[in-house]
């Protein structure tokens, strides 16, 4: 069980309502992804079976379907960071990622400055 730590600024600390807020979040965009996915193969076995397949609206749904894929894996990495008492720490400078940022965006690898260097790097 993940319990938070006591860390300098108020912003930063983690309460155990904002885990378990983070948790259920989580869990709920992980099952909405999974969803995702199951319709995008579903429809996609029926565009094969029509042969009236755009180019375009397949392009997309691959597209979408990458992209429900990548944001599924992280929030199943957070969800295993939770679990190992991991999360909620940044992956590069090891300082805590900031609590806002977790709210808003609760798979986040990184601290807000950590982000804008990475981003800069591409």
């Amino acid at each position: 069980m993940v319990t938070h730590q006591t860390i300098g600024e108020r912003d930063t600390a983690l309460t155990p309502e904002d885990l378990a807020a983070l948790r259920e979040n989580l869990h709920e965009q992980r099952l909405f992804r999974q969803e995702q996915l199951r319709q995008f193969a579903s429809a996609s076995r029926a565009d094969d079976r029509r042969r009236q397949a755009d180019a375009a609206r397949i392009e997309v749904g691959v597209k979408l379907a990458a992209s429900a894929r990548m944001v599924l894996a992280d929030v199943e990495a957070a969800l295993a960071r939770m679990d190992s008492g991991q999360y909620g720490t940044c992956h590069l400078c090891r300082r805590p990622v900031e609590r806002h940022r977790l709210l808003i965006v609760p798979q986040a690898r990184y601290c807000g400055r950590c982000q804008q260097v990475r981003e800069a790097g591409r």
